[in-house]
């Protein structure tokens, strides 16, 4: 009899943790579709449907050799995008502790939008659910444990809209015919290295400096201030991205390493570091 009740014991606490753990995964899950649903169903035509490089004739120079470097005559359009990610993630708030991430992310580019869909190791038996997005003119952060307890939730503002669409406009080399022209990129030259691009989604509008490396591929994005949260205020703060081994996916080339970074008065903080595992693109029609 007093096995029978340990193990009934046994099986009770075994059960409970497993229950916790799959209902967490179904409702944060049950969120993510609904998000998806609402990026998905404001995805607009593409207008043009192909790439001709006559529309680089007024660019700067820099940004011309990119796109030369890049894209391919009659480069379709990408209407849509969904990429796979490996990396580490920084949890530490006074000293690093990396952490293994993996995301899925999905991708719009008229109107512009995207989901990051994270899972971040906290614990050997406990994970951070993190979305991160920018749809239909809104900006979305938010991080739960085990997708059931909120631990970051950044309120709905206009400061965090801002920096959802800056992470678009930054993330953009990944689906680069986003970033002509007429796909709605307004380009400004700078020097023989650096042009600056600029993005409007209705009323907001961001801007960011591109850098370009010797053989013309964007190795560096930057911004004097980016907007982050610290203590439940928004704070603008110099923030860049950096991109490295440029592969061809989809008939374009496209960087598949990358790090992202706060530039912090006491020093840079790199807070992700990763490579994309793979990408699917959906073409304008």
């Amino acid at each position: 009899m007093w096995l029978n009740l340990v193990l009934l014991l046994v099986l009770v606490l075994l059960f409970i943790p497993i229950s916790i753990v799959l209902y967490g995964i179904t409702r944060w899950q049950a969120g993510t579709t609904v998000l998806r649903a609402r990026l998905e169903g404001a995805r607009g035509r593409i207008i043009p449907n192909i790439y001709e490089s006559t529309e680089l004739d007024t660019l700067p120079d820099p940004v011309q050799r990119y796109f030369r470097a890049v894209l391919r005559e009659g480069q379709p359009m990408i209407a849509a995008a969904e990429l796979r990610q490996e990396g580490e993630f920084d949890l530490g708030r006074e000293t690093s502790r990396w952490a293994p991430v993996v995301a899925t992310q999905s991708v719009v580019t008229q109107p512009p939008g995207f989901h990051w869909d994270a899972r971040i190791r906290f614990t050997l038996a406990a994970k951070l659910f993190v979305q991160d997005a920018y749809i239909v003119g809104t900006g979305v952060l938010k991080a739960s444990l085990l997708g059931l307890f909120d631990v970051v939730k950044v309120p709905s503002s206009m400061e965090l809209t801002h920096a959802e669409l800056m992470r678009f406009l930054a993330e953009a080399p990944l689906y680069p015919t986003a970033l002509l022209p007429s796909q709605g990129v307004h380009w400004e030259p700078i020097d023989d290295t650096s042009a600056r691009a600029s993005l409007a989604d209705g009323d907001l509008s961001v801007s960011l400096v591109f850098l370009f490396d010797e053989t013309g591929l964007i190795h560096r994005v930057q911004s004097t201030g980016r907007y982050r949260a610290v203590d439940g205020a928004m704070v603008q703060t110099p923030w860049e991205a950096v991109f490295s081994n440029y592969k061809e996916r989809g008939g374009m080339r496209i960087p598949v390493q990358g790090e992202v970074a706060w530039s912090l008065p006491e020093a840079r903080a790199p807070y992700w570091r990763g490579c994309i595992t793979d990408v699917l693109y959906k073409f304008s029609a």
